[in-house]
This record gives structure tokens, C-alpha cells and sequence, in this order.
């Protein structure tokens, strides 16, 4: 534990109450410390507020109102079919409010003082000083024997060609999540998780959408097959999709916003009511005295060890300021191996295998190396898949697109990389996170009874196959 200051108040204090920050509060209390967390919004952060939690609000609404329009081929019917939009906007604000009440209960029985106001960091004896200015008014300046930044990340803003959120006609994703009507087009900058997920879900109620990709191929962090496979699956939708093109102006005119892109040397612009920026992220790394400390950064971001700590003492960091994966759960598990770390736990490093997951329609799910990875690496490996189309569970449910793919080191037998694409597989993941963190070989997955009739037998399957011994193709 970093060395105790006689005037500290608290053992730990945690700026940020976001899904790293409020998680990391409650384990160090948990083992004995006394905390505080700084929040200068809400508690949860923008996952459990404005992220993670209320788009999945948003896209169950447009799952469920998409699926009415294939009840034939259930053998069901049903008349006057349509929506509320105000009604689903309002039910995805109503369960981010009840887990908002829920981290503030969490506070309260874990005795962590929750500080409501913004933090800016001071030099200090056993740990930077936190200058708090309260919501309320006034400030208050805390110490405490370690101090750990959970402060996130917002969305970045390209104003050198217009792309800016003004909560009119350029939304990034707070605008996205709760808008004053339900745009008849949009035009979305960025194919990774958020712009797909948000084009989606939009796409779902009817909004004519474009995504527009600077890369190749859509969703490009995944492996090139499952990225290939859902454009085509979300093109069957009625999404469209310009790969390949630089945006160099966004400007609104009209009763809308035009998108200027370059691609192949032609020049063209786009057009729809609203444009929705998912250009990635930006840390929520200044104005709170990091440069007056000396912390270590790494293109905004703070820059830290095994343990989540920087090079300053008694200082930490976790989640998205702290770098990528920008993954709610990555940041979780940072703040629980921060929390026992200053609490004296001789625990090994924080790396862990941390799944990706894309909430669409297909959803998208993959942890570990890609075949592309794999063959940059020059690594030997067995690939193994197998499709939903031919698995019992899949056909009796209607859900039918996708596959699973794993790859495994020929040599050691070990899974290295899995990726999958389909209903539901954001929650079958887990099972080869397990068998990546145990360090499961071919034999392991193998061995498994997977349950019947289950799409997660498309997993075993996909083992088999890449070792000739699949038994349903």
C-alpha cells in the first residue's frame, strides 16, 4: 500500500463513477479502505448513463419492432404495427435512471463517500492532492494515500471540417441516444461498434442509413471474413454502406446536412437530415493538472504499468483514459486489480483477453488475434468454422445468419482468436474468453458436452472443424 500521509483522510480516492471507477471504489472498500469517488455529472459515467446500458434500451425496441415485420414467417399475424418513438426514447432514459439509483445505493452500502463536483490534481506528499469544485459551490481539497483516474473519454470532434456535435442536425452519441424526433435519414461517420449499433437501430424504425468508413471495410478492428459478412447482412437490411472515403466537410443547409467525401479521386457529397459522428474517442485528460505533474502520456492518454499505475507516485489510472481497449469491461477489471494492488495484493499484471462485442443486427462478438493478425505474425494455424444455417437451434429460432470462426496455434493446440457473428453470440463470447484465459487447447474445447440444442454447439463445432473433425457439414 503507498506510503500513508499523516493528513490524508482517505485511503484511496477514485476520480470518475463510471463502470471502472464505481467498481474500483466498492473492491477497495471491500478490502478495507476508506474511500471517496468524485463524480462531476452522474454516477455510473456515460456507460450506465449515455453509453453501454441505454443503447441497448434503444436497440431491443428496434430488435422487437423489426422482428413484427417477419411474424408470417412464425405463423402469427398482427394488426396496426408501429411505434412511439418518444415512448422508446423515454424507456431507455428510465433504465439508465434505475441503474443510476442503483450505483448510488452501491455507494451507500459500501460506505464510499461519493463527492459531487469536478477534480483537478495538485502535487502532494504520498499521492497527488484532489482539489474538488463542488457542485454545490465552493471547493474542497481531499488527500488520500493513492489516487486513481477513471475519468473516460467523450466523443471526438473534428471542427476543421464542421464534424461537431450542435445537438441540431450533427449528433454524436448523446444526441443520437435522445433526439426530439426520429430522422427520415441519417448519415453515420464511422463504422466501428457505435456507428453500426446506432445505424442499426435507426435503420430498424425505418431511417434510411448510410455509413460512411475512411478504411477498406466496415468494422475494421474485426477480422476481414466476419467484417465481410456483416455488411451483407446489414445491406440485406437496407443500410448502405461507402467504404474507402475521406469526409472533408460536414455542413448543414437546408432542412438537413451535407457530407463531402473523396474516394478513388472523385469528389461527391452526401445528403440526409441528420449526421451521426462516430469517429472514436477523445480521454478526459485535460485541464485536471497533469502536465504540472509530469504524468507520462501517450497520445492523450495516460500512460501506466502492469498495475494501472502511472510513473507519478501514488497515482493510477484506469479504462479509457488509460487507453485502449475503450471497453466498459476492460475498465471494470483494471479498477478491481487497481483497488486489491493498493490494498497490498501481490497479484500478477492486469492483462487479461478483453471481447469486443457489437450490439447490431447481427450482433458481433471476437476476442483474441484474427487470421490477419495471425498470418502478419507469420503464425502456423488452424481455423475452424462453422455456419448457423445447419444448426438445429438457429433454424427452429429464424436466426440463421452468421458463423463462428476460432483459430488455434497448430503448434501448441492453444485457441488464440474466436469471432462470431449472429444472434446472441455478444453473450456466447464468454465461453471462449474462459477458454482463452485458461489456456485451453484444441483437446479442452474438444472434451466439452455443449448442450442441445443450443447455438453455442456451433462453437464445438467450429473446434472440430478446424481440425477435420467437424460432424454437422
Amino acid at each position: 500500500m503507498p506510503t500513508p500521509s499523516q493528513s490524508a483522510e482517505f485511503d484511496l480516492i477514485v476520480i470518475g463513477s463510471g463502470p471502472g471507477g464505481y467498481v474500483a471504489a466498492i473492491r477497495a472498500s471491500q478490502l478495507g479502505l476508506k474511500v471517496a469517488i468524485v463524480e462531476r455529472e452522474n454516477l455510473g459515467g456515460i456507460c450506465l448513463n449515455w453509453g453501454c446500458i441505454p443503447t441497448k434500451a434503444l436497440l431491443k425496441s428496434g430488435e422487437k419492432y423489426e422482428s413484427l415485420s417477419h411474424l408470417k414467417d412464425y405463423g402469427l399475424s398482427a394488426d396496426k404495427v408501429g411505434f412511439d418513438f418518444a415512448a422508446i426514447i423515454a424507456r431507455s432514459r428510465a433504465v439508465a435512471k434505475q441503474l443510476n439509483s442503483g450505483v448510488g445505493y452501491l455507494m451507500k452500502k459500501n460506505k464510499v463517500e461519493v463527492i459531487e463536483g469536478s477534480a483537478k490534481l495538485e502535487k502532494g506528499a504520498a499521492a497527488p492532492k484532489v482539489v474538488i469544485a463542488l457542485k454545490a459551490g465552493g471547493s474542497r481539497m481531499v488527500e488520500a494515500r493513492a489516487v486513481m483516474l477513471a475519468v473516460g473519454a467523450r466523443a471526438r470532434a473534428i471542427p476543421q471540417i464542421g464534424l461537431e456535435a450542435d445537438g441540431d442536425r450533427i449528433w454524436a452519441y448523446r444526441e443520437a441516444m435522445a433526439p426530439k424526433a426520429m430522422p427520415g435519414s441519417i448519415i453515420v461517420i464511422g463504422s466501428g461498434a457505435i456507428g453500426i449499433e446506432f445505424g442499426s437501430f435507426y435503420r430498424a424504425l425505418g431511417a434510411e442509413v448510410t455509413v460512411v468508413e475512411a478504411l477498406d471495410r466496415i468494422m475494421p478492428v474485426e477480422d476481414e471474413e466476419v467484417s465481410r459478412a456483416a455488411q451483407k447482412s446489414f445491406e440485406k437490411r437496407g443500410m448502405k454502406f461507402r467504404t474507402g472515403c475521406k469526409v472533408t466537410k460536414v455542413a448543414k443547409g437546408g432542412k438537413g446536412v451535407q457530407v463531402a467525401i473523396e474516394a478513388g479521386g472523385k469528389a461527391e457529397v452526401l445528403e440526409a437530415e441528420v449526421c451521426i459522428s462516430a469517429v472514436g474517442i477523445t480521454a478526459n485528460t485535460d485541464g485536471i493538472g497533469l502536465e504540472a505533474l509530469g504524468v507520462n502520456m501517450d497520445r492523450g492518454h495516460i500512460t501506466i504499468d502492469g498495475h494501472c499505475q502511472t510513473n507519478v507516485k501514488g497515482l493510477y489510472a484506469i479504462g479509457d483514459c488509460a487507453g485502449a481497449p475503450w471497453l466498459a469491461h476492460k475498465a471494470s477489471h483494471e479498477g478491481i486489480h487497481a483497488a486489491e494492488h493498493i490494498a497490498g495484493f501481490k497479484t500478477p499484471n492486469v492483462h487479461s483477453p478483453i471481447a469486443g462485442c457489437t450490439y447490431a443486427q447481427p450482433q458481433v462478438a471476437s476476442v483474441g488475434i484474427t487470421e490477419q493478425g495471425a498470418r502478419e505474425a507469420k503464425l502456423d494455424v488452424k481455423i475452424g468454422r462453422f455456419p448457423f444455417k445447419v444448426n438445429g437451434k438457429a433454424i427452429a429460432s429464424g436466426d440463421t445468419d452468421g458463423f463462428v470462426k476460432v483459430i488455434f496455434d497448430a503448434k501448441t493446440g492453444a485457441l488464440i482468436g474466436a469471432h462470431m457473428i449472429g444472434a446472441e453470440v455478444t453473450e456466447m463470447i464468454q465461453g471462449y474468453v474462459t477458454a482463452i484465459a485458461m489456456e485451453a487447447t484444441e483437446e479442452d474445447i474438444h472434451g466439452i458436452v455443449y448442450p442441445h440444442p443450443t447455438m453455442s454447439e456451433a462453437m464445438h463445432e467450429a473446434a472440430l472443424d478446424a481440425y477435420g473433425r467437424v460432424i454437422h457439414i
